[in-house]
């Protein structure tokens, strides 16, 4: 897996994507203590608004950068995300009211709403061989899972001999340093579009998420990010509901608990790049979310159980799994849009991907807080459990059994374009249109195909 750090340049952007990583996570630790200073006992409410004000800045910041990415070099656009990121988190430890938080934390997240779609896009044409671009991917999933428990516990050390403002330094350091090294990286030029986009600008804010769902396989992605959304929720939201309220164990054992859904994650990265040469996407990837359901099964079982030595192992199993499948999902998901649309039209999609997974989270986030809260875990785990398996199942009807290769042209026949038009260079005459075939038939062009 590590043999694609070779390569220079995405040696340099994988560690500019980790090092911002790592001043992300000593942000959010320095978060909450600064919350706590601003609002006491309300420090949770504001948390949870600032949450929700990150994935909105998800949902809409990404699309309408996307609408502008073809008019600016992407080394520019990323170093630029990350100055903005910078500049804000050295904002922070200098606010005194709440609603400054909230204004800080929209334009922190507006920037890695840039950052993160465009670097998703370059890595492929970074790395060009899928062996490769699997492995790159792994290594990512990696970089996130890792980031989750390293950070706290690099805050944990800081915060031993420091204040936790200067956290924030730290996660300015972090920014400018990924900066840094981005423009230090040579990036190939992307594949150029076969003419400027016309329309409106919510019309390009919107190409992807168009394409995005017109293309069978990726409208099943977007169902398997739904159930990795609500089992991603139910951890996230409630396991310190069931670790300190329903097993009555220490404040500790949060910290194991969610280790052991990043543990369960690793584990599935490290292994897939091998799996993941043996079976297809699909198969991986719907398994991963079918797998999902008697997680949320046995959660259930746990739920209701009464007193036991065995829940909290249980506990603990069923979070590993979870985080196990969820990983089986997220990390060939950028070999399916690399695999499922033109090179042009990558870094749009990318970035509806990430708008419209967020937009799942969005949803999942504040279902599981309030269904824990208004009638118990167990209605909690029942909602969310479907949902879930409605997604997965969902997923499975969506995506064809039967799907080209990456590499197989696809014979179709455009009947709306004109004589000379430039894509039908390779096109014979046939009664009512052209006839081609070609790799990648999911764009514009090729709506009615």
């Amino acid at each position: 897996m590590l043999a694609v750090l070779r390569n220079r340049t995405y040696r340099r952007l994988f560690t500019a994507q980790v090092i911002a990583l790592v001043g992300t996570g000593l942000a959010t630790v320095a978060l909450g203590l600064l919350a706590y200073d601003i609002a006491g006992a309300d420090a949770g409410q504001v948390l949870g608004t600032a949450l929700a004000i990150k994935m909105v800045a998800y949902v809409v910041i990404a699309p309408a950068v996307a609408a502008i990415a073809d008019r600016l070099p992407r080394r520019t656009l990323m170093a630029g995300a990350d100055l903005t990121r910078a500049a804000v988190a050295l904002m922070l430890p200098f606010v005194d009211q709440v609603w400054q938080v909230y204004v800080l934390i929209f334009l922190l997240q507006s920037a890695s709403a840039a950052f993160t779609p465009t670097f998703q896009a370059v890595v492929p044409d970074v790395l060009p061989a899928e062996r490769d671009y699997t492995r790159a991917l792994s290594l990512s999933r990696l970089a996130y899972d890792l980031e989750s428990l390293f950070s706290p516990a690099l805050a944990a050390v800081l915060l031993s001999v420091v204040t936790y403002n200067w956290l924030f330094l730290g996660t300015v350091a972090g920014f400018l340093a990924s900066a840094a090294l981005v423009v230090a990286a040579v990036l190939p030029k992307p594949v150029a579009a076969a003419g400027p986009r016309a329309g409106s600008v919510y019309a390009k804010a919107t190409a992807g998420s168009r394409l995005f769902l017109r293309v069978p396989q990726l409208r099943a992605l977007l169902a398997l990010d739904l159930a990795v959304s609500a089992a991603g929720a139910t951890v996230t939201v409630n396991s310190v509901v069931y670790v300190r309220d329903l097993l009555g164990r220490s404040a500790a054992d949060l910290s194991l608990a969610l280790g052991a859904y990043g543990g369960g994650s690793v584990l599935a990265a490290l292994l897939l790049p091998r799996v993941l040469d043996r079976f297809s996407d699909r198969t991986v990837m719907l398994r991963g979310g079918l797998l999902l359901t008697p997680v949320f099964a046995g959660l259930g079982g746990l739920t209701a159980a009464g007193e036991g030595d065995w829940r909290w192992p249980a506990l603990l199993t069923a979070w590993a799994a979870s985080g196990a499948a969820c990983s089986m999902v997220l990390t060939p998901a950028g070999r399916l849009v690399r695999r499922a649309v033109p090179d042009r039209e990558r870094t749009s999609v990318f970035a509806a991907q990430f708008s419209l997974s967020h937009a799942c989270w969005l949803l999942t986030y504040p279902l599981a807080g309030w269904l824990g809260a208004a009638g118990g875990l167990r209605s909690a785990v029942v909602t969310l459990g479907a949902v879930t398996l409605a997604a997965a199942l969902l997923a499975i009807r969506l995506w064809p059994s039967h799907e080209p290769s990456e590499a197989a042209p696809v014979e179709h026949e455009h009947a709306d374009l004109y004589s000379g038009h430039p894509h039908l260079a390779d096109a014979v005459p046939v009664p009512g249109g052209w006839r081609h075939s070609h790799r990648h038939p999911a764009d514009e062009l090729h709506a009615h195909c």
